[in-house]
């Protein structure tokens, strides 16, 4: 399918990034743009989904290193920051059967697609949304809709840097959780955007599988 991949650069404020998603969810309702999927490093934050259950984050949100930000996507808190690939897809889901499980597996399956070309075998857990090399957590997942165009998306630990802002929280509300990152796995240095290009060239053809 026809996926153009937009590089935003590092740094970026979350709420710029979610602006720039809103605008482009806009521009596709309006059929003035295709399916998209913007890349990305933020500056630290701490985002979680609209739940009474907020116990990710600890006792005393104010004794976090990072802003936190409530966003309209499911699941509970996860950390963005430097040296961590976020991925937006912003898509047009009737075409792909309107089946967020699938969609969701489609992300999975392009980024353990992509771990591969790095000699990383990742994978999925039973009942856990995300990618996981063995116990270890890698990438999380979370994705929103407005009329059927996807938001949010993923974030995969590439750096060893990208670990820090873990330390924290409770990663997606599981206790005892490994987090981990690629250079982690594979033992050497890796580019988040070299990764970002090689991951959209993966979702594009996982993509078309919902098609069928």
């Amino acid at each position: 399918m026809q996926l153009e991949h937009r590089w935003l650069g590092q740094g970026v404020d979350f709420q710029e990034g979610l602006e720039i998603q809103q605008s482009t969810v806009q521009a596709i309702l309006d059929g003035k743009t295709g399916d998209q999927l913007l890349s990305l490093e933020h500056a630290p934050v701490y985002t979680i989904g609209r739940t009474r259950d907020q116990s990710s984050l600890g006792k005393n949100t104010l004794m976090l290193p990072h802003p936190v930000i409530e966003i309209n996507r499911g699941g509970q808190a996860t950390y963005h920051g430097p040296g961590q690939l976020v991925g937006y897809p912003i898509l047009n889901l009737q075409p792909l059967g309107r089946d967020l499980h699938a969609y969701i597996r489609a992300i999975e399956e392009a980024l353990i697609q992509t771990c591969a070309e790095y000699d990383v075998v990742a994978g999925r857990r039973a009942g856990l949304t995300g990618v996981w090399v063995a116990n270890r957590k890698l990438a999380s997942i979370g994705v929103g809709v407005r009329k059927w165009i996807s938001m949010h998306g993923f974030a995969i630990n590439i750096t060893r840097e990208s670990l820090t802002g873990f330390l924290s929280i409770t990663p997606c509300g599981i206790e005892g959780v490994a987090m981990t990152s690629l250079e982690s796995e594979c033992g050497h240095e890796v580019s988040v955007e070299e990764f970002a290009e090689r991951c959209a060239k993966h979702l594009a053809a996982t993509l078309v599988d919902l098609r069928n």
